[in-house]
């Protein structure tokens, strides 16, 4: 009776006091979990199973290589991961953890497999940035200014390059018909047309403008960001064009050094305006390229087989291996 009286007189004190659900432990978002968990290494494995015949003639090729020029290219290769961190870091005023940050851009080579132009990557650096508590807004306009500081550093090394080699003279026969280029500018113009007329579409991307100059200013008002921002993105394509390099030594190219860094700039510029996902439509360029130069086509197909199983091959099953285990740990 005590007991009962007791309960009756709480209840009598705040008759309106809201009555609190108990704690229950939630099971729902578990299979979506390890699905998300689960999606890289499926990735992985279906990329293998549909490129078995590249897997193994690329393997077959570098049995057959200089094994300290692939080391070196290999060494090269941990260097752009190094260099990809200091460019987010730099495009964000927010102090990132540098050991996560450094693993983020090694998972984010293992979703660039799922999407083209280099668009896993970027989802992969605002999940990171959106667990270390940068807004949504904020987080999508660095990864605006990092494309930009990307191109536009990339840009001005591909020129000094044009300006300091007589070989640039070959790229003539590389240059797509103006016809090629219509379908390209016809969609670029529909989509600024869509941008700007429909709104659902036009206020997001003018708030993400609106930010992204917020922080470009304050980014650039720190030294070591401006630094980390525009150093690494002059770093990152020499040091990918110096991995090719590495590789064309390794199987016997026969291409100097200034060359092979001007055939990659060209060619990344050239096939990257085509969205295709893991680089397909950069490699073919990038062959033809190298062959426009002088090189065999059939040592230039190997070479470029030998750059991706560096970057992209090799590292593939780590990487997806790391973004499962950022995911299982909450850090994406």
């Amino acid at each position: 009776m005590s007991s009962l009286s007791s309960l009756s007189s709480l209840s009598s004190a705040r008759p309106d006091a809201p009555v609190r659900p108990l704690p229950t432990h939630s099971t729902a978002g578990r299979p979506l979990r390890l699905a998300l968990c689960l999606s890289p290494l499926l990735i992985a494995a279906i990329w293998g199973l549909t490129n078995q015949s590249l897997l193994y003639e690329g393997v077959t090729r570098l049995t057959h290589a200089e094994p300290v020029w692939l080391l070196a290219g290999g060494g090269l290769t941990c260097l752009t991961w190094v260099v990809a961190a200091c460019m987010r870091q730099g495009a964000v005023p927010d102090r990132l953890p540098p050991g996560l940050l450094l693993a983020s851009q090694f998972a984010a080579g293992a979703a660039n497999h799922a999407l083209p132009a280099g668009l896993g990557a970027h989802a992969v650096t605002v999940r990171f940035l959106r667990t270390r508590g940068v807004p949504l807004e904020r987080a999508t306009a660095s990864i605006a200014l990092y494309s930009v500081a990307k191109s536009g550093a990339k840009t001005v090394v591909l020129i000094v390059f044009l300006l300091s080699s007589s070989a640039w003279r070959r790229l003539g026969e590389l240059v797509p018909d103006g016809m090629v280029l219509i379908p390209v500018a016809a969609v670029v113009t529909l989509a600024g047309v869509a941008m700007a007329v429909v709104r659902p579409l036009r206020r997001p991307l003018t708030t993400m403008v609106r930010t992204a100059l917020v922080d470009a200013r304050t980014v650039h008002a720190r030294p070591s960001r401006v630094l980390a921002l525009w150093g690494g993105a002059t770093a990152m394509p020499l040091v990918q064009a110096s991995v090719l390099a590495c590789t064309g030594e390794a199987l016997g190219l026969g291409l100097s050094w200034g060359n092979v860094i001007l055939a990659y700039l060209a060619a990344g510029t050239a096939g990257g305006a085509v969205p295709v996902p893991g680089g397909v439509a950069v490699d073919a360029a990038l062959v033809f390229t190298l062959a426009a130069f002088g090189s065999p086509l059939a040592v230039a197909t190997a070479t470029v087989i030998g750059y991706r199983v560096l970057t992209d091959w090799v590292p593939l099953l780590p990487g997806a291996l790391v973004l499962s285990a950022m995911i299982r740990a909450k850090a994406l």
